[in-house]
């Protein structure tokens, strides 16, 4: 055994210049870990609470009152604990806030102590994280997943509100679906990345970077930024559609009101059918693999025809719709919303729950993909987890920023390491 010595958090800064929780575990024999908490601006109304202060610095956006939680409430009950004992933690602590939103300790307080509890049962045992984490998941669920390398998504222009922009979709992504490896397949994404720099350049638009490194230039409508992408694929003597796959995410949660959907760069305003329609024809005339969030979080109508129309053909992810619940993920496999669910695990606020999720949805047949959040640290968890398990698609931003290439260059780590480990080639071909 490895029992919990103390836990200590303090109040850092993420990549947007807001604070977040750090959290530091430390054991009976020496050995500690330290997470750090990411941050989402585009987020679910049915995410957990993030816990912030309301108070006049850091503009209301301070995070002590959850690191109070922490080294009030959460240390007291957990020192003494075996820090192998991943959902035995995790579940001590949500009887600890008692409400289903976290609203008493905050997801960002638990989630920090979580994290730390995963990394530091990985030393303790002497494991890799992701080992561990596949190991941790096979306690929780009974089922263990085969470990491999994932494709990569690459955020690589912004709009929405990841960027000070006139683009409403949130993020146009490559992914690298025909690469031999994940090294091949980042040496492809970042060679496309600057070839799109270069374009945006010669035709005097910003090459400023979004959120998450992504380029934010004013475009004309979401078109051009599917076309500006597909030329800098073809710069590198690569094929869309074979060689490199197109991903969005709609955020559309963003732009919908009242039964419309605003495209306000495009100046158009659809309902539900038209935007599916709108959808499908962006489908159809370019090679998207994968939509995120095409439908309000809520329109519950417009999620089932946009499956109808395009589940069948395409990836259709559930982030807002979902939040990494798992009766949120539940209703829409019994009501057809989608086929695939995003993983983030500040959305639920422990391992264990968002585990559970990724199990529930293996079980039938949804497509897991781990992601990051617009407010990002150079902690990588989230690199090991995806690998851990198995989930065979990661989305971590563009090729720029430390905190997003924190996570690739883990990934690229863990495949130098352990060669033998299969990359999820054409995950969603």
């Amino acid at each position: 055994m490895s029992i919990i010595n103390s836990i200590q958090a303090i109040q850092i800064i993420d990549s947007r210049g807001t604070p977040t929780v750090s959290c530091k575990v430390t054991l009976d024999n020496g050995i500690y870990a330290t997470s750090m908490v990411p941050s989402g601006a585009s987020t679910g109304s049915r995410e957990a609470l993030e816990l912030r202060d309301g108070a006049s610095t850091y503009k209301g956006k301070g995070v002590t009152k959850a690191v109070a939680n922490i080294h009030e409430i959460i240390a007291p009950a957990l020192v003494g604990m075996d820090v192998t004992n991943q959902q035995e933690i995790d579940e001590t602590m949500l009887a600890l806030d008692g409400t289903s939103s976290k609203s008493k300790l905050g997801a960002n307080a638990i989630l920090g102590v979580s994290l730390a509890v995963l990394d530091a049962g990985s030393k303790t045992l002497e494991l890799p994280l992701y080992e561990h984490i596949n190991q941790v998941f096979a306690n929780i669920n009974g089922e263990k997943p085969r470990m491999q390398m994932p494709t990569p998504m690459l955020n690589i222009i912004n709009g929405g509100e990841h960027a000070d922009n006139n683009i409403d979709i949130q993020e146009f992504m490559i992914m690298p679906i025909g690469a031999n490896n994940f090294s091949q397949a980042m040496q492809w994404a970042t060679e496309i990345y600057s070839d799109l720099k270069n374009i945006l350049n010669a035709k005097g638009l910003s090459t400023s970077v979004g959120d998450e490194g992504g380029f934010a230039p004013n475009l004309q409508s979401n078109q051009e930024a599917i076309e500006l992408i597909i030329q800098a694929i073809r710069n590198n003597n690569l094929t869309e559609g074979k060689d490199v796959g197109i991903a969005l995410d709609c955020a559309a949660s963003e732009f919908y009101n009242n039964g419309i959907y605003n495209l306000q760069g495009e100046s158009i305003k659809l309902n539900s059918s038209e935007f599916t329609n709108y959808l499908s024809e962006l489908t159809r005339q370019y090679p998207i693999f994968s939509i995120e969030d095409g439908m309000d979080e809520s329109d519950f109508e417009g999620w089932k025809n946009l499956n109808k129309a395009l589940g069948d053909s395409c990836q259709l992810v559930g982030d807002d719709l979902f939040v990494t619940n798992v009766a949120e993920l539940q209703r829409g496999i019994d009501d057809s919303l989608a086929n695939s669910i995003l993983i983030k695990f500040n959305q639920i606020g422990t391992i264990t729950e968002t585990m559970k999720t990724i199990h529930l949805g293996n079980q039938h047949g949804f497509k897991s993909i781990i992601s990051h959040r617009s407010g990002e640290t150079e902690d990588s968890t989230i690199a090991d987890l995806c690998v851990g398990l198995g989930t065979g698609q990661i989305k971590t931003g563009a090729p720029c920023r430390s905190d997003r290439v924190a996570k690739y260059n883990r990934l690229l780590w863990i495949e130098a390491e352990q060669s033998d480990l299969p990359f999820a080639k054409n995950v969603i071909g």
